[in-house]
């Protein structure tokens, strides 16, 4: 064996094991299907710009570990999230606080949006939600759900809203303070450089095949280290033996436009159900550009088939029992470390996906 772990997958957790392991004076062999390093947070140079090949990603934390850790690999800006809403022509923001409740009925004082929302939930409060629907309107009430949350929700998902679980939405931020900082997090930014200048860095030291798919053949590249970190779709890793889970997927539409500044904020999402894609995404704006140019990336999200990029878990209990057999076989495999978002079936932000990587090395490899 000329490795000590064979790591499939060189995104944000397959970086940190790799990383952590070259400290430890490990022998690192990292396998990435694609043709690039940095998973779903590659960034790409066009027209100077960062451009986030597969959607908007900022990095934010509470956790001062993770921050000091990824630090290390570049600097971060003081990039604050403010999304924008669109919808019908009018303009809302992101997280529902007092802009929000000011642009959609004209009030001005916290007892005045809280009064309208009461009033909205009072004759559709269901004690016990049992889909996504119930669950936003207890939140916000009528007018906040059927402009700003319903349209996007289903083209998010493919699915009426009444066929949601309720959890997708309990996260939802709603404040009645002028406060338009979408992340409750007390760490925030986006490296300056691109996120593949920092994943390159962790890569350092560490062997790195381009195009190769450890799936093709597990039991060769198996022989080439006693300890495998596997970052991909655990049910592909079983051949799908009990059934693929399902995901949601995301197309993206990109085009360099000859003007400086084409919506003036990073992120709008396009609310309206008749509005095909969910959000534009203006790259240069995550780091304040000042190009002649701008490149914006139209997002659609898609149902998943074997063969297209998985992005969301579909978090529901069909899905959850299924992951359940899976992490059964998966316990069997006692020389195989199954991580990530598509390793363990569940959405993580980025500052969590490092966590577990650090959590799970330092358990592993004692």
């Amino acid at each position: 064996m000329k490795y000590d772990v064979v790591i499939v997958g060189s995104g944000l957790y397959g970086a940190t094991w790799a990383y952590l392991a070259a400290r430890a004076n490990m022998r690192c062999l990292v396998l990435e299907r694609r043709s690039h390093i940095g998973g779903n947070v590659y960034t790409e140079e066009i027209e100077s710009i960062h451009v986030h090949r597969y959607g908007a990603h900022i990095f934010h934390t509470n956790d001062k570990e993770v921050w000091n850790f990824i630090q290390q690999f570049g600097e971060f800006n003081h990039y604050i999230n403010s999304p924008l809403a669109y919808y019908k022509g009018k303009i809302y923001n992101l997280p529902f606080n007092m802009n929000t409740f000011y642009q959609m009925w004209g009030v001005v004082r916290p007892e005045e949006a809280k009064a309208i929302i009461e009033a909205q939930r009072k004759d559709h409060y269901v004690e016990y939600p049992s889909n996504l629907e119930e669950q936003a309107i207890n939140l916000v009430g009528v007018d906040i759900y059927e402009k700003l949350i319903k349209g996007y929700t289903e083209k998010q998902w493919g699915r009426p809203c009444t066929e949601l679980p309720p959890d997708i939405i309990k996260r939802l931020p709603v404040r009645f303070i002028y406060d338009n900082n979408y992340f409750d997090s007390r760490y925030q930014g986006i490296p300056v450089d691109g996120y593949t200048a920092i994943i390159k860095k962790m890569l350092q030291g560490t062997d790195v095949l381009l195009n190769t798919d450890f799936l093709s053949d597990p039991e060769y590249w198996k022989r080439h280290a006693s300890l495998v970190v596997y970052a991909g779709p655990i049910d592909a890793y079983f051949n799908y033996e009990f059934g693929p889970l399902e995901y949601r997927s995301l197309c993206f539409e990109t085009e360099i436009l000859d003007i400086p500044n084409y919506q003036g904020n990073a992120v709008v999402n396009y609310t309206d159900r008749d509005v095909p894609y969910t959000r534009i995404i203006e790259h240069k704006h995550f780091v304040f550009g000042k190009q002649p140019k701008t490149v914006i990336t139209r997002e659609y999200s898609q149902p998943w088939e074997i063969g297209k990029e998985p992005y969301y878990p579909v978090g529901d209990q069909k899905n959850v029992s299924l992951y359940q057999k899976y992490l059964t076989k998966a316990r069997e495999e006692t020389s195989v470390v199954f991580g990530g978002r598509l390793g363990e079936y569940r959405y993580y932000d980025m500052d969590q996906v490092i966590r577990r990587a650090m959590d799970t090395f330092y358990s592993v490899v004692k």
